[in-house]
């Protein structure tokens, strides 16, 4: 491979290979991500009605619901293990057609058991794909460009929330007797495809590493190449014992992050399984009766102000090139969001707050996973990625079991409304913690060993 062009030729092939890179791999990103989530909290919508018609109460339906991420937890760490054996073209690919046609298959769900074992199955096919993605963003976008980057593919999130929620409502209307199923069983079979056709797309589309991208130039693959292995390399020399798996798993930086995940993933699936039903309560404590299309475009509100919010946010922390108050801040402005929602007895209010909650919790979630890439690479990373998103998603089963069983016992959401607060205080002083952590000198080197880019990126 030819070596990159130097000076103001260089920096010309460089943002010209950063947009031919954004644009073949960001969309697609973006689009498995969608139908990812899209597959994952669709069972909110559909609790609706199903729960009623197969005798799922609220704790039942939080249990289920966290069930997906006690398989996610065991298997993510060796899915992404073989993620690095055979590839990320192969190993995305396999995940989104074997999660797609579980997705399907919760149309047969008949009561409790068969959702817990359905929900499971979906953990195991799923497992491993969300830090797939994000060691993905690393292996093609330098550090400049990753919290852009990072925010682009996880905007995923609050569109799936944005798209999906008039979507489910709307299938579930429309779709309701049609070949004898009910609506929510419609829902669940039309919106199982467009997995399993982008699980067969990805064999075609994505490529493992940028060397091998033919739609660059050669000065473009070569100015690619050499970025990010000047960026490996930095990482390598500042933490040389990285490669190792053990100290990876127990590295304090790397328990912090894991921490710092918990923290903000349990605002989000608390909010991402409960959403529908809030708004429904909510529309109940008011006395304001709401069809299901209309329960399905308010609960798109929140997804709507996080997408505006969160590629604000990675753009600015990007320019910055600061990541810790990125985090923090948003994080304290949506705990205290969401603690005051249930002292507002006006629906407005109510809906603001919470808003004000989740796009906090977007903006902040793409700004943290830039911290992993600032000390780990190779298998270590993809161990260390997968550690820290298998510790973070624990708040999948926390998160929907707690504020079910804190419904059946209240009646109300409002401890799960404070509950989110003090999860996102957690994760806020552990940014904090991990930011003192970090200006310590890696084991046997001297404090002033550190480099320089860690210390501007955390």
């Amino acid at each position: 491979m030819n070596p990159a062009p130097p000076g103001a030729a260089g920096e010309r092939v460089g943002r010209a290979a950063m947009r031919k890179t954004m644009w073949r791999i960001l969309p697609f990103l973006l689009f498995a991500y969608l139908v990812c989530y899209l597959d994952r909290v669709n069972i909110s919508f559909a609790s609706l009605e199903m729960n009623t018609d197969v005798g799922i109460s609220d704790s039942a339906y939080g249990i289920g619901a966290g069930v997906f991420f006690v398989a996610y937890f065991i298997f993510e760490v060796p899915s992404n293990i073989a993620l690095t054996t055979f590839g990320p073209r192969l190993w995305i690919a396999r995940i989104m057609i074997t999660w797609g046609i579980i997705a399907g298959c919760m149309s047969l769900v008949r009561g409790p058991l068969s959702f817990y074992v359905l929900r499971f199955l979906m953990g195991v096919a799923e497992a491993g794909f969300f830090p797939a993605m994000i060691l993905y963003l690393t292996q093609w976008f330098p550090r400049e460009k990753r919290a852009q980057a990072t925010a682009t593919f996880f905007m995923a999130v609050p569109l799936a929330g944005l798209i999906g929620s008039p979507l489910s409502t709307w299938l579930m209307t429309v779709l309701h007797g049609v070949a004898g199923l009910r609506g929510w069983q419609a829902m669940f079979v039309i919106e199982a495809v467009p997995s399993v056709l982008g699980g067969i797309a990805c064999l075609f589309w994505l490529v493992d590493k940028p060397a091998q991208a033919t739609f660059l130039t050669e000065p473009e693959r070569a100015w690619l190449v050499a970025e990010l292995e000047s960026e490996t390399g930095e990482v390598s020399a500042t933490y040389r014992h990285q490669h190792s798996i053990l100290r990876t798993l127990l590295r304090p930086a790397v328990l912090y992050m894991a921490l710092i995940y918990l923290g903000l993933e349990f605002g989000e699936y608390a909010l991402g399984f409960f959403l529908p039903q809030m708004v429904q309560s909510f529309s109940d404590q008011f006395g304001t009766h709401l069809s299901l299309m209309q329960i399905g475009l308010i609960s798109a509100i929140p997804s709507a102000v996080g997408v505006c919010c969160m590629i604000f946010w990675g753009r600015r922390s990007d320019r910055a090139q600061e990541r810790t108050w990125h985090i923090v801040i948003p994080t304290l402005i949506g705990a205290a969001a969401i603690a005051a929602s249930p002292f507002f007895s006006i629906f407005f209010i109510g809906m603001v707050l919470v808003s004000v909650t989740a796009a906090a919790i977007y903006s902040s979630i793409p700004v943290f996973w830039q911290l992993p890439s600032r000390y780990l690479v190779g298998t270590a990373a993809a161990v260390g990625v997968a550690v820290i998103n298998s510790v973070g998603n624990l708040s999948g089963i926390i998160a929907p079991s707690l504020t079910g069983v804190l419904k059946d016992a209240t009646g109300t959401y409002s401890a799960g409304y404070i509950l989110i607060g003090v999860f996102l205080l957690f994760a806020a002083g552990g940014t904090l913690a991990l930011h003192r952590e970090t200006h310590r000198a890696p084991s046997g080197e001297p404090a002033t060993s550190v480099s320089r880019a860690s210390r501007s990126e955390v």
